[in-house]
């Protein structure tokens, strides 16, 4: 019996190398069945007269299995999400790569400005939310130890609190189902050059797959593993804390539709923020996560208003979470390496804040419009082509808008932050509470008031799906 052995390696986007290979043995006669991990097949003919009918697997080894995608994703996040989303409506299809096994609704809830709904009307999904929550138009800073209550205004279009849940939700249901890859961690990342001034990122994860791109973008968080592959600066501790929780009440509250904080003199700030007429997100700026409820109740009951302590109780302990809170310097943002060739980061990847200023979800939807904009006109400019060597000047583009605007909304949050939680001496604590919030806290709020721009419409050449 004479031995024919051939050699098939299946890639794993819709197997095509080893469709080509089983063509390739047709047109010599031989039959073969294509199956994803076959790497070694045997072949088997009684004479040399006979066609050979049989293909049956040898061994199978783990070989390294590869894909190619225009844009890969690296984060199912606000930022991430939103980037596949603007991306899809410029005619680019997004492969989003997500480390947790399904969406994740980490952080109760989430307080969206005028900017971040400029960019979700730019990205056609605003409508979803708007019907659901109501604005809130104005606020109130009690000190407990003088008191004094300061009034807060917001715009004229208010400001709106979303379920963090919804709003990635809402992002979803925009994309293709099998846009969105989860339970996939990142191993490396490397740069390939092509020639002629292109590159293409490889990215491999933890369970062997390599995949090719002709676009990385960062939307991995905080810790990004693509923005220390870029040497961007780590971020750094802001010295304080936050502790984030959503509170219940099933019969509904009598709370006003406002937003309400109390500071003391101690360096503690509290506040709590009406979702709808059933539920608070509020937020304790000390404290360990598993006692945070507990240590709430016990230690600061003396002093903070029952009206607060009535949130605490009803707290749904599932939500509750701590996390420092993190930034990077600005003057890190504004000189770092952002980007290289066609790899970049957006979101807190990019420019991590503190969050007194409720800006990080919506600088990361700002981020999302504008890199698909330039994407997208990089598109057009090529008569709805994806060039390949266009998308480093695209990307840079974008890291040229971006930049300052991300080391401007950093800078406010972090100093917004330090005088609203006062100090020890007594400048700072009049600082805070004559002049911060008469003068000074509506200038910084007035970053919010910013319109990142609209999308370009998809090229009938595109691929949107």
């Amino acid at each position: 019996m004479e031995l024919m052995e051939a050699v098939v390696r299946v890639g794993a986007k819709e197997a095509l190398q080893g469709r080509q290979t089983a063509l390739a043995l047709k047109r010599v006669g031989i039959r073969a069945l294509v199956f994803r991990e076959i790497t070694r097949v045997e072949v088997y003919r009684k004479t040399r007269r006979q066609a050979p009918i049989l293909l049956c697997i040898f061994t199978s080894m783990n070989r390294e299995m590869e894909m190619m995608e225009d844009v890969v994703i690296i984060g199912a996040g606000i930022a991430g999400l939103a980037t596949a989303v603007a991306l899809k409506r410029v005619g680019v299809r997004a492969l989003v790569l997500e480390r947790s096994q399904g969406i994740r609704a980490t952080g109760a809830a989430l307080s969206l400005f005028p900017n971040a709904w400029l960019a979700l009307d730019a990205l056609g999904v605003s409508h979803k939310l708007t019907r659901s929550y109501d604005p809130l138009f104005k606020g109130s800073v009690t000190n407990i130890n003088t008191g004094d209550v300061q009034q807060v205004l917001f715009s004229e279009q208010g400001i709106r609190t979303v379920h963090r849940k919804a709003l990635l939700e809402a992002l979803a249901e925009e994309l293709p189902t099998d846009s969105i890859r989860f339970s996939s961690k990142l191993a490396a990342i490397e740069s390939q050059e092509q020639g002629g001034g292109a590159s293409i990122a490889v990215i491999h994860l933890e369970d062997g797959t390599a995949i090719k791109s002709k676009v990385l973008i960062g939307c991995d968080g905080v810790h990004s593993v693509v923005a220390r592959w870029l040497g961007l600066a780590e971020p750094v501790h802001s010295g304080r804390s936050a502790v984030r929780s959503l509170a219940v009440f099933p019969q509904g509250h009598r709370f006003k539709h406002e937003v309400q904080m109390f500071v003391d003199q101690q360096g503690k700030r509290v506040a709590f923020i009406p979702l709808n007429d059933r539920e608070f997100t509020g937020e304790n700026m000390t404290g360990e996560p598993e006692q945070i409820q507990r240590e709430v109740l016990e230690k600061y009951a003396e002093n903070f208003p029952s009206i607060y302590l009535d949130v605490v109780r009803q707290a749904d302990l599932s939500t509750i979470s701590w996390a420092p809170l993190m930034f990077r310097h600005p003057w890190r943002i504004i000189f770092g390496n952002l980007n290289k060739g066609n790899i970049t980061v957006a979101g807190d990847a990019m420019h991590p804040m503190t969050p007194e200023l409720g800006q990080g979800g919506g600088s990361s939807l700002e981020d999302a419009v504008v890199l698909g904009r330039h994407i997208g006109n990089s598109i057009i400019k090529n008569g709805g082509q994806f060039v390949e060597g266009d998308m480093a000047k695209a990307i840079d583009d974008y890291v040229k808008e971006r930049r300052w605007r991300g080391a401007l909304l950093v800078t406010g949050s972090y100093l917004s932050g330090w005088i609203q939680h006062g100090g020890a001496k007594w400048w700072e604590r009049f600082f805070r509470d004559r002049l911060f919030f008469k003068y000074i806290f509506g200038f910084l709020a007035g970053l919010a008031r910013y319109n990142c721009g609209n999308l370009p419409a998809a090229s009938s050449s595109g691929k949107e799906d």
